[in-house]
């Protein structure tokens, strides 16, 4: 089966309209990561002007100290809930990445199996081994590819676990750390 100049033109289209997506989904994420990082800054600077003043009005070193422990709690809350979000971004970015080529995979599937029944149905005869061993490949590619997919979906789902778990792990920490020196 040859392609016609209408099915080339076709395929060329698709393939373009895919990367404006992609191209697209890509800056909607720059923009999110930028947001994050400039509400970030705004924060992080007028809680600095603030700290800076509550320094300069303490009056002795118990009172610093104090002052310290109130601040661990808190930025070591900020620092996991930016890395949230920041995960929250990539990982959006991530999965519609993954649905594109994942259709993509698909409709090349469907073109790959409708060129093997075609090459099936305009095979000379005593050469049904041959077919039987190109639909055997066909078969066995799809079968690896969803294999790895599902691979892929079990790595992320516990990467995900992980650092969900190392977050909260820390801020636990930080909570504690700072209980402890209130106490002291």
């Amino acid at each position: 089966m040859a392609f016609t100049a209408e099915q080339l033109i076709a395929a060329h289209k698709a393939n373009v309209e895919t990367v404006f997506g992609l191209t697209h989904k890509t800056f909607e994420s720059v923009e999110k990561l930028v947001e994050l990082n400039m509400q970030v800054a705004k924060t992080t600077l007028a809680e600095a002007a603030d700290t800076a003043q509550a320094v300069l009005s303490v009056k002795d070193a118990q009172e610093l100290l104090s002052l310290q422990a109130g601040l661990l709690q808190p930025a070591a809350e900020k620092a996991a809930a930016y890395s949230r979000h920041l995960y929250e971004i990539i990982a959006g970015t991530n999965g519609e990445f993954t649905k594109t080529a994942e259709a993509t995979m698909a409709e090349g599937q469907k073109t790959v199996l409708a060129l093997v029944d075609s090459a099936v149905k305009n095979a000379p005869a005593g050469t049904e081994s041959a077919v039987a061993l190109v639909k055997s490949a066909v078969a066995a590619a799809n079968n690896a590819f969803e294999s790895v997919h599902k691979a892929a979906k079990q790595a992320t789902d516990v990467a995900e676990a992980n650092f969900t778990a190392m977050t909260n792990t820390a801020v636990k920490a930080t909570q504690t750390a700072g209980k402890g020196k209130k106490a002291a």
